[in-house]
């Protein structure tokens, strides 16, 4: 006989009890399997849901949660999020598992108990991780899935969960630490000399009420997410990091947040910040699975396609035609810019960062750039998934947070304009920038600019220590004379030969372009032994030539021929491909004289 199906979609948390009944009652375990057993690890309800997102073709069903979803979203329901993990909070204690009379129930993956729990002794404490997400800085909007639509789900779909919901009522509210401190099982483990729940959350999070300052009033274009994570090792998810977390969403903007007199722990909802975030309300997801992202994953609808040489070629042709274009018909910036576009960290050696290619157009001005630099940014965001431009004011230098900074008081980690992902683009207008004096805050903004640009680092102010975190942002500066204050890879001179620019690319066109620019970056790059003999030949005339070379030059050249070989979607350097670095290099230093 088979039981009743999981609604995986609309009803998650009733998959997950239904799961969790069948592994305490197993066939083959007599008596019932302890929860205690379990340690708060995956029971089984996992392998459930990855074989309807991922076999039964439920990931599309899945909205994605964001300030417009959020409006028609149920609570407790299955959503997606995506973001960049800006904090992590430490970890938090709860009640996993309690005996309800003669039956064991579990409130994991739950905000709020679904039965009364009392004072039973039979209690199991587990541990979840928490993360404060946010949408990815300069994240384009292109990148955003239309998700306008309200899931069709069935008439019986719905009714199934109505009379779920009027059995479960609403999910459990984490167990605040006050309550667990004057709860019977804490004051037993006091007693036996163990160190309580509350005793070892402290260690490892901040109290409640420090946390609730630092949480802002979700706005229409922004929401944040508090992830709840459970079942995976921290080595998994990193700072700044962007992940994709599928869940169970707890939110409710009409909460009232009351707290129960007695000293047990109960039914009631409480006043713990972690949850609750007053009244500005951040979403909280029960994360079941998780991925992280990379960049083909923001290409909206777009199938896999090998890049085979032929297709690479014919994109890339007309990609470059569109930057020229956008460049007032200057080829040679067109050129350093698709290079510099496909360029990311491939490998750290010491503190070379491996594969980076900065770029800086000089000879630009206040009134040129309101024209090419406007036209470039439009551009990258029709190209890129994550975009951002910086004003390099003076003003901007001494005041600007550029690095996070960890606030104790809070216990938080307060954002700065550097806390950036992998595959981030900065544009850095320096075309403003006037003459005057920096202040404290202006140094160290110009020092973690020069980090980041030379070795791919950003420092992160713990007040009483430093640390640096390794990133991998592309950086383009526009400049009127060689940049001091940011100084690039490569500097190549602007010169435009006309303003106008009518080209506009069609949806088709941007579409390819968006897969050239994220596949073709990742491909695998060698060079061969006779071609390396060539190179390794022509590196010496030229430092015989030209004794002012070094190998910061040489590197450059190396890094440009893998980026010219990887745009036309080749592997391994050839002659032809080393000739055009090589000419790319003279026509840019004839223009340096």
């Amino acid at each position: 006989m088979g039981g009743p199906p999981y609604d995986c979609l609309a009803n998650p948390l009733g998959a997950v009890r239904l799961t969790f009944e069948k592994a305490i009652w197993s066939e083959s375990e007599t008596p019932p399997i302890h929860p205690s057993a379990f340690n708060g690890k995956d029971w089984g309800a996992l392998e459930l849901f990855r074989h309807f997102l991922f076999q039964g073709s439920g990931l599309s069903q899945v909205p994605i949660l964001n300030p417009k979803t959020l409006r028609w979203v149920q609570p407790n329901s299955l959503v997606r999020y995506r973001g960049m993990i800006q904090d992590m909070l430490g970890n938090e204690f709860y009640a996993g598992a309690y005996k309800d009379g003669n039956l064991w129930r579990t409130n994991k993956f739950m905000d709020v108990s679904q039965y009364p729990m009392g004072s039973s002794p039979d209690m199991c404490i587990w541990e979840r991780r928490l993360l404060y997400c946010v949408p990815v800085p300069g994240q384009s909007s292109w990148t955003e899935p239309s998700s306008e639509m309200e899931p069709n789900w069935s008439s019986q779909t719905r009714e199934k969960r109505r009379r779920m919901d009027d059995e479960d009522d609403d999910p459990m509210d984490l167990v605040p630490d006050d309550e667990i401190k004057s709860s019977p099982i804490t004051k037993k483990m006091r007693e036996d000399g163990l160190p309580s729940p509350s005793q070892s959350m402290d260690a490892k999070t901040t109290s409640s009420s420090s946390i609730t300052s630092t949480f802002q009033s979700v706005d229409k274009d922004n929401l944040p997410c508090l992830v709840k994570i459970y079942d995976s090792p921290e080595s998994e998810l990193k700072l700044n990091d962007v992940f994709e977390f599928i869940g169970v969403l707890t939110f409710d903007s009409e909460l009232a947040v009351e707290k129960d007199d007695n000293d047990d722990l109960s039914n009631s909802f409480y006043d713990d910040a972690l949850v609750h975030l007053p009244p500005n309300k951040v979403p909280r997801l029960h994360c079941l699975i998780h991925r992280k992202l990379a960049v083909q994953d923001f290409l909206p609808g777009s199938p896999i396609i090998e890049p085979k040489p032929h297709l690479v070629k014919e994109t890339r042709e007309a990609l470059f035609r569109h930057l020229t274009a956008v460049l007032g018909n200057d080829e040679v910036a067109a050129h350093f810019v698709l290079l510099h576009l496909l360029s990311k960290v491939h490998a750290r050696v010491d503190d070379v960062a491996v594969g980076k290619l900065s770029l800086n157009l000089t000879g630009l001005n206040k009134e040129s750039v309101s024209v090419f630099g406007t036209r470039l940014s439009d551009t990258f965001k029709n190209l890129l998934p994550f975009t951002n431009c910086m004003p390099l004011t003076l003003e901007y230098l001494n005041t600007a947070s550029l690095a996070p900074k960890k606030d104790y008081q809070a216990n938080r980690l307060v954002p700065g304009v550097l806390q950036l992902p992998e595959g981030s683009h900065l544009m850095v207008d320096e075309t403003q920038l006037e003459s005057g004096s920096l202040n404290s805050t202006g140094i160290e903004n110009t020092k973690l600019l020069k980090n980041l640009i030379e070795f791919q680092k950003v420092e992160y102010d713990f007040q009483y220590y430093k640390v640096e975190m390794a990133t991998d942002v592309q950086l383009l500066i526009f400049s009127e004379g060689k940049s001091n204050i940011v100084p690039a890879d490569v500097i190549v001179p602007f010169q435009p030969s006309c303003l106008e620019s009518t080209e506009i690319p069609v949806a088709e066109a941007l579409e390819a372009w968006r897969w050239y620019l994220a596949t073709v970056r990742s491909l695998p790059h060698s060079i061969g032994s006779e071609i390396q003999k060539v190179v390794e030949d022509d590196l010496v005339a030229a430092r015989q030539t030209d004794r002012s070379l070094g190998s910061r030059d040489f590197s450059r050249w190396l890094t440009m021929a893998r980026l010219i070989s990887s745009s036309f979607g080749e592997t391994s350097l050839s002659k032809e491909h080393w000739e055009m670095v090589k000419e790319m290099e003279r026509l840019r230093r004839e223009r340096l004289k």
